[in-house]
Order: structure tokens, then sequence, then C-alpha cells
């Protein structure tokens, strides 16, 4: 089984996470034997008649002291259809950094709200970074269906008001289950409490998902990080992040235009004739170009985008507003040139999602900028949902990363 899909969950802190991750390693059979006994242990002496789930991701003294998951985490089970990397992004405001770097791995989101409290300001916050980070596929799941004595009527309510959220903002779920992850309703098998609910169980609902082209079927994007000299051999490194290079092909390098050959693919203690994405390998060339950290090498006809000025949206991360008369860094892939914020034509509250500003001059911390940026030199970029690596970005301020994008369009 090679296929792999990641996904993230998100929502509001103590909608029920950490104890859907957990449920999911039990009933997949994904947990060793003294795991179990240690979460059984520790449930029994807090006096808890159920096995506390979340404990098994709350791994660290201080996360169990708080109660609250800190960090992001990845885990991994399976199903006889394909393998599972969760990313369990965190719930509180202050951990929204770490939520766009887990969330930017994914190929899809689990969005879960809580049955009785409904959608919360983190529910919104996380759903605007989904659609943000160009999340198509999105399960809703709305958990703790027990505390509302598993309504159905409860369910309907909370799905219209997730579905008419998620309009709002040009997202939708195409699939929204009932499910108690502590009482295991719904997750593995169908709930006998919930025998009004017709569809799948939450595993059968991720086994539904399409996981994304593979990038080896892509056209070739390498970004060349690093050139070193070795006797006679001027060696380009990078890791490939899309499609496949090969000894003898015809490549073209951006943004020079240059044409050439592959001479040679180079791996260390290896000599391969070929790699593909994800390999992180070198290439000489058959002409002596001298190419640079930032130049990409991709075929001809299969070039990404180059400009010098587009459109992004952006996340001001950083307590310090956003003033566009400052001068900037944009980082995509292994490129990195002076930039400024043109324009920011709308400034959005990331929780209520309620334009605050139409073309105006600032950001505040955690706020969205639909934005034009332009750059000191052109900039080779992709679609984000094509190449993740081509289509998104920092900004970097004095060292510090102070925003996380992605380019919407020129």
């Amino acid at each position: 089984m090679d296929n792999v899909l990641n996904f993230v969950i998100v929502g509001h802190v103590d909608h029920g996470k950490s104890t859907l991750i957990g449920r999911l390693l039990y009933d997949t059979d994904s947990l060793q034997p003294d795991r179990i006994a240690e979460m059984e242990k520790m449930s029994k002496s807090r006096g808890r008649d159920e096995n506390e789930f979340a404990y098994l991701l709350d791994h660290l003294e201080e996360e169990r002291k708080q109660g609250v998951t800190i960090d992001t985490t990845q885990v991994f089970f399976s199903t006889d259809k394909r393998h599972y990397v969760i990313i369990d992004a965190p719930g509180h405001v202050e951990f929204v950094k770490n939520m766009i770097t887990g969330a930017s791995q994914a190929e899809a989101a689990v969005l879960i709200v809580d049955a009785e409290e409904g959608v919360m300001e983190q529910t919104k916050r996380h759903s605007y970074m989904l659609n943000m980070l160009g999340l198509k596929q999105i399960i809703t799941v709305i958990n703790k269906m027990d505390l509302v004595q598993y309504s159905e009527e409860r369910f309907k309510q909370v799905q219209s008001d997730v579905q008419e959220f998620l309009a709002s903002i040009g997202a939708s779920s195409d699939i929204t289950l009932p499910i108690a992850a502590a009482k295991g309703d719904n997750i593995a098998k169908p709930s006998e409490n919930m025998p009004w609910h017709k569809g799948p169980t939450f595993l059968d609902s991720l086994d539904s998902l399409k996981g994304r082209i593979p990038a080896e079927d892509k056209s070739l994007i390498l970004p060349v990080q690093d050139v070193y000299k070795v006797d006679d051999k001027r060696i380009n490194a990078g890791r490939v992040e899309a499609g496949c290079i090969e000894q003898g092909e015809a490549v073209k390098v951006i943004p020079s235009g240059q044409k050439t050959k592959v001479q040679s693919v180079e791996k260390f203690l290896e000599e391969p004739e070929r790699a593909c994405a994800g390999e992180s390998i070198g290439i000489t060339t058959e002409d002596a170009l001298f190419l640079d950290r930032g130049d990409i090498v991709c075929r001809e006809g299969g070039e990404p985008t180059l400009a010098d000025c587009f459109r992004a949206r952006i996340f001001w991360m950083s307590k310090r507003p956003l003033d566009t008369s400052e001068r900037l860094f944009i980082r995509c892939a292994t490129q990195q040139t002076r930039c400024s914020i043109d324009t920011i034509e709308k400034r959005i509250d990331s929780s209520t999602l309620k334009v605050l500003e139409e073309n105006g001059t600032k950001l505040e911390n955690l706020e969205v900028g639909e934005v034009i940026i332009k750059t000191k030199k052109e900039i080779a970029f992709d679609d984000f949902n094509s190449t993740q690596e081509m289509g998104r970005f920092v900004l970097v301020k004095d060292e510090n990363i102070v925003a996380g994008g992605i380019i919407t369009g020129r």
C-alpha cells in the first residue's frame, strides 16, 4: 500500500480533536499495547469510567497539566485502502502560526465542531485558514453528539450553521457527519445511537477522499538551492519539487531563459540517471551555465509563471503592524528578493471575516490581507494547489518571518 493521504484536523479548543485522533488510533489498531495500558491506567486514576483518548496525544507534561494541545503533532494510521498522516493543529489563537505550518502539508481537512457549543471563533478562523491555503476537500464532523442526546435536530442546526459560514468565505464541505469520538459513535462503525444517520462512518469518509496527483507526474520544477564546484564539475544542487529529471534531457533555466541538456544527475554515493519529485540531487549541464541559488530548472513549455507583481493572500503574524511603506523580503522556494506591499485591497479580521478596511495601509497581528505585492526582481511561481512550494511564500523583516501567504494570481 503506497497510497498515503495527509490531512489536518482543525477546530476550536476543547471541541475534541485529540480525543478523535486517539479514538482513530485505537479503532484502527495503531497503538502499542503498553500505550493502551497507560491510557487505561491514567483514565482510572482520574476517576473516569471511559478511556481518555486525548491522553494519547497530550504526551507532554505541560500539555497534561494544562489540558491543552500545544504543538503540531503528526500521527499515523492505516485503513484497508491506504495509509494516513494526521496533522493535529493546535486550537488556540496564539498557535495559529503552527497551524499554518501543519495545514500547508495537508491534502484534505477535518473541521471538528462541538454539537453543544456550535460554531465558535476559532472554528471560523481555522475555516478561513483552510480556504486561504487552498484546501478544497473538507469533512465536517459534529462531535460530542452524546451531550445533545444524539439529537438529529441539533445536528442539522449545527450542520446548517457550518455550511452557511463556509459558503460565506467561498468554501464548502461535501461531507458532514455526526460523531461522538469519546464513545466511538460513527468512527469505525455505524452508531446504534443515531439510526437516523444513513451516511458513511468517519473512516469511510476518509477513504472517499482523493489524493493529489503524484508530484512526479507533473511538469519538472527544480529550484536550485546551492552550487558546488567539485573537481572540474559545477554541481547545481536542489530538491525536485515536481516531475522528474534525467540524464540527456533538454531543460530551461528561469529567469535567465537559458537552455541546455542535463549532462549528469548526481547523488551522494550513487550514480542515478534519473531523479523524481521529493529527491534532493545535483545536476551538471552540457553547457557552461552559471546557475545560482533561486534559479529554477524546468522544461520548455512547462515553465512556472514569472512576474514582479502579483496578488496574494497573507496572514500577518507580527505584533508590529504591517505598514505598506516598509521594505520586506519575500522567500518562495529557494528564491529571495526585496519586496513591498503595493496595495492592501482588503484588510480582514481572520475570526469574524469582517472586512475591516478596503484599500488600507496597515495590517495588525493575526489579520488577513488580500494584497498586491511588488518584487524588486521577477520571481517564478505556480498555482499553490499544483506545486505547493512554488505557490506559497513567507515575508521576512529583520530576519524574522512576519507573514505567510499564497499567491492567488497576477
